[in-house]
This record gives structure tokens, sequence and C-alpha cells, in this order.
């Protein structure tokens, strides 16, 4: 009797349970279609597309994550994906729409906001909307995971927070730059944003030339010379082979005035560029050579330069002193120079010879006078 109860129990179950599921297909068809079916043939498209996307099969890719993201549209990282590959392409409005729908169904996807900011500011000049994601990406409190020995992100989300603070530098640098004529008088204030954001980068990137580059570059043009020349300095320092660096820090050293810094940084700046094999910058940059040589041997021995610069050992007669001690060090350098060539007379590559030159590049002509000197120029 026991056992026939017990049958007839479950046999009972079983019918409710079927009855339950067909209930279930009948009043929830929709709920099951979306959050089931389409979401699991949405995520084969997805997966489909991500195959293509990493294959570099871009046109395959894009049908795939649009057939993928029309069943399921909350795969954030499929709609960057998709923003990628519109980037590629140069479609840059699909792009952005493209991030923006990642960054809808994700309000932390810190590569998404970069990215879009970056096609804002730097294709779109909508420095504005740029701006925006980097703020957010500033502002936005992020959960540090530490496992010892295995896993952290602390490195990696200040990392990125560095980088927001050095594309918001260079979005109101750009703004700055392309102003209408009629709010001309807000250049100064969006460079000074800039120098503030560049300034809070180099806090969390120390070693990235680019940042200090950019620094000093807003410096220059707001007119503080000696924190330019500074920050010039600490980038060629960074990145000794940056042309661009040694060339801007002697424009800046011929704004002041100090010919034999400039063209001890023009004659860096030229080399680097001669090497590259781009002709037209180096045909310039050997025309601004020409000019500090003509405008150093002007001033050389002018009574109100010498007078200005009277502290300068540029300036300063040479004791006698200082010439034994100049032709001791000429004596040395030859020396030195004798142990870099061979019996032909060529110059033997070496890696005492390769670091010699990196540390010669190192050097920042004239870092003493942006250390001492104040802002009067």
């Amino acid at each position: 009797m026991m056992y026939v109860m017990k049958k007839f129990i479950l046999s009972l179950l079983k019918i409710l349970c079927i009855l339950g599921f067909a209930a279930l297909i009948i009043f929830k068809y929709n709920w099951i279609q979306i959050h089931i079916i389409n979401r699991c043939e949405g995520m084969f498209y997805v997966y489909k597309g991500d195959r293509a996307y990493h294959k570099y099969k871009l046109s395959y890719a894009i049908q795939y994550y649009q057939r993928g993201l029309a069943l399921y549209p909350k795969h954030y990282s499929a709609w960057y994906n998709l923003g990628n590959i519109f980037v590629v392409y140069e479609d840059y409005f699909s792009a952005v729409e493209a991030y923006e729908e990642a960054i809808k169904h994700n309000k932390k996807y810190v590569v998404a906001r970069m990215n879009l900011g970056i096609i804002q500011a730097e294709k779109l000049g909508n420095f504005d909307a740029a701006i925006e994601q980097y703020d957010a990406i500033i502002n936005t409190k992020y959960r540090l995971w530490f496992i010892p020995f295995i896993f952290s992100n602390k490195k990696s989300s200040k990392i990125n927070k560095g980088l927001a603070y050095y594309n918001r530098g260079r979005a109101y640098r750009e703004k700055a730059t392309y102003l209408p004529d009629e709010q001309r008088n807000l250049t100064t204030m969006l460079l000074l944003k800039s120098a503030d954001s560049y300034e809070k980068a180099c806090k969390i990137l120390k070693k990235n030339s680019d940042a200090r580059y950019n620094l000093a570059l807003v410096y220059h043009l707001l007119g503080n010379y000696r924190d330019a020349g500074k920050n010039y300095c600490k980038a060629i320092e960074l990145a000794p082979m940056n042309y661009e660096a040694h060339y801007n820090l002697a424009i800046l050293l011929r704004r002041m005035k100090r010919f034999k810094a400039s063209l001890e940084e023009l004659e860096k700046a030229s080399l680097l560029i001669s090497t590259s094999g781009t002709s037209v910058n180096a045909e310039y940059i050997f025309g601004i050579l020409a000019d500090v040589s003509r405008s150093y041997v002007d001033y050389k021995y002018d009574p109100m330069y010498i007078k200005y610069y009277e502290n300068d050992t540029d300036n300063q007669e040479v004791t006698v002193d200082k010439q034994k001690k100049h032709r001791r060090n000429k004596k040395n350098k030859d020396d030195s120079i004798d142990s870099y060539v061979d019996e032909k007379g060529k110059i033997k590559s070496t890696s005492e010879l390769d670091k010699g030159i990196m540390k010669n590049m190192s050097r920042c002509a004239g870092y003493s006078y942006f250390r001492n000197e104040s802002n009067e120029y």
C-alpha cells in the first residue's frame, strides 16, 4: 500500500512539473525568448565575432557582432571591439556610438571611456565631451582586488588615472589652440588647466617622457620659461633621442638669448632628425641652427649682452688655470675618442660608445639657468 501511494505521489509531481513548465512557456514565452534563447544565440554570434576580430577579419567580425548585439545588446565588450573596428575604418561617428553603448552597459569600463575621449578630442574636435570622459575615469572609485603573489589591480588603476590626466591635459591644450577669435580670452585659463592636468599625470607616470614634454610645451606657451626648461630637461633625461624636446628647448634658449646652449641643443636635434630620414624637418632645423650661430657671433662681444649675463661662463674671460684645465680635458676627450676608432679611422660600434652617446644626449644644456632663474623674460 505504501509503495502504491509513493508511486502515485511521484507521478503527480511529474505531472505538476510538466504542467508548470508548459504554463511558463505559454505565459512567459517573451521573457524566455529574450533572457535565455536570444542571449544564448547572441553569445554564440559574439563568440564568432571575437574569433574573426582576433584573426583581423574585420568585415566578418562586424557582421557577427551586429547580429549578436541585436539579440543580446548588453554585451559591452562586443560593443567595445566593434568601436575599435570602426576606428580602423575611420568611421568615427559609428565608433562613438559603439563606445557609448559599451559604457551604457558598464559605467566603469575604463578603456572604452579612454578610447571614446581620444576619438572625441583627436578626431572629432569635441573637446568638452572628451574631458567629460577623462573626468569620469579620474573621479570613479574602483574596487581594488589584491591576492598576494597572484593578482592586484592597484597599479593598473593608478596608471589609468595617470593616463586620464595626461589625455585631459591634451584636450585642454587643443581646445585652447582651436578657440574661435571671440573666445581668445579663455586661452590662458585653458592652458593653466592643461598644465595642472599634466602636473598630476607626471606625479603618477613618473617615467613617462611624453607627459613631461607636453607639460614643458604648455609652460612654454604660457611664457613660463623656467618651468618649461626644467620639464624639457626632464623629458630629455627620460628620452634622450626625442629630437622635438631638444629642438623646443633650443628655441626656448634662443628666446632667452642663451645662444651657446641653444646651439648645443640644436646640434643634437639636427643629428637626431638627420638620422631619421625626414629631410624637410632636417632642412628647417639646419636653417634655425645657422640663424642661432649668427646670433651667437653677433651677441658674443656685445657689451650689453656681456653685462646682462656677466655671471654666465659662456662670456667670462678664460684664465690661465681654465686654459690648462680645458687642454687637459680636451686631451682626455681625444684619448677617449681614439679608443672608439679602428686602424682605418672608422668608428667602432661598441656598447661603451652607445652609452657615451646616450649620456651626452641626456645632458640638458642650460639646466642651471632654469633651476635658478626667475620667469622674467
